[in-house]
């Protein structure tokens, strides 16, 4: 899982607008819009034009609330999302500021490593296009690197932060991110067992959903202290939870691909763990031929599919439970409908249909 589009289909949409989200997050999309203008624009003074696009990844500054804007919404729902908290929590406007480019840089850096991973050429970055998915995903990667270092240069400049934070905060999130692709790494030869599902995802789901979406904390963790440290402490956890039941989503409607490659699913762990008889022996022959035919989810193993969404609606309620106690505005009782809606478009038919079947 990276830090993916969500809310793609038109109920999701309606959802969110329905219960004012849309309208209370309008100035963090307004700033986040900013901060990717920026950082982008500091690309140009990095690496020569030949190398770069007049295509825009970012709608201007009146286009961001639009319905021309909403693809910039749900792109960076996260990153958004994650800066209205951090104001809710009362980090200052400089920082504040700073953290949210600094976001878009690790979003950047998740991402274009997961292409790498997955054979995927999604950019972030106006680079023009290149032969090889794979160059393009390497050079993204260099770019992002170099473009952290010029937003904690930006910040020391304006002595937002001193050097030696720049060069902790460059230490915190390179271990952060290590402890994740270490994880990746161990997958790429596909799984020799399947662990159980509470095994799985104490030591699979919080490092690849909760750490990833932590990553968010790890300036805050190197710079914030005394009652606003202890506060984004409590919020990095909630957020980790959140990442866990989002990433427990993924295994969901990406359970045909993980069987293919063999990666760690949780709905795999539970039909093999807890899984009727039916269920059982329907997956040993899919494990052993790697093809998994479309809408066996949604049938056969429903119930255990049922199963593991509850598990995602327990880390989401917790989530949002932990950030309404710190006084953040969003309403814990929008937990499981969040879940079933922060899918991209392919799995919303999968999980309309667990919805029902649970």
């Amino acid at each position: 899982m990276t830090l993916s589009p969500v809310f793609r289909s038109q109920h999701a949409v309606q959802l969110l607008e329905e219960h004012g989200v849309w309208t209370r997050l309008e100035g963090d999309v307004e700033a986040q819009a900013e901060a990717v203008r920026i950082v982008q624009a500091d690309l140009r003074t990095l690496i020569a034009e030949q190398f770069l696009t007049e295509v825009p990844l970012v709608p201007s500054a009146d286009e961001v609330m639009t319905p021309e804007g909403l693809r910039f919404l749900q792109e960076y729902f996260f990153l958004i999302l994650f800066r209205s908290i951090f104001a809710s929590i009362g980090v200052p406007e400089a920082r504040l500021k700073l953290y949210t480019e600094l976001n878009f840089c690790i979003k950047g850096t998740i991402t274009a490593a997961d292409n790498i991973f997955d054979d995927q050429a999604k950019t972030l970055l106006p680079l023009a296009p290149n032969s090889g998915a794979r160059f393009m995903s390497i050079l993204q990667l260099m770019s992002f690197e170099r473009l952290l270092r010029r937003v904690l240069e930006r910040g020391r400049v304006k002595e937002v932060l001193s050097g030696a934070e720049c060069d902790a905060i460059q230490r915190e999130l390179l271990d952060r991110m290590a402890s994740i692709g270490r994880l990746e790494g161990s997958e790429e030869k596909g799984v020799k067992e399947i662990l159980e599902p509470e095994v799985m995802l104490e030591s699979v789901h919080r490092v690849r959903g909760g750490d990833l979406f932590a990553l968010a904390f790890a300036a805050t963790t190197v710079l914030e202290e005394g009652g606003l440290g202890e506060k984004l402490c409590i919020a990095e956890n909630a957020v980790a939870q959140l990442g866990t039941a989002f990433q427990i989503v993924d295994d969901l409607t990406d359970f045909e691909v993980d069987v293919g490659r063999r990666s760690n699913n949780l709905l795999v762990s539970q039909i093999h763990h807890h899984g009727s008889k039916e269920e059982k022996e329907t997956l040993v022959r899919l494990w052993a031929d790697g093809e998994v035919s479309e809408g066996i989810v949604e049938s056969l193993f429903l119930n255990s599919a049922g199963s593991v969404l509850d598990m995602a609606y327990s880390e989401a309620r917790a989530a949002f439970t932990g950030l309404s106690d710190l006084g953040y505005w969003f309403d814990p009782s929008l937990a499981e409908q969040v879940v079933q809606a922060i899918v991209g478009l392919d799995g919303v038919r999968r999980m309309e249909s667990l919805a029902i079947g649970g």
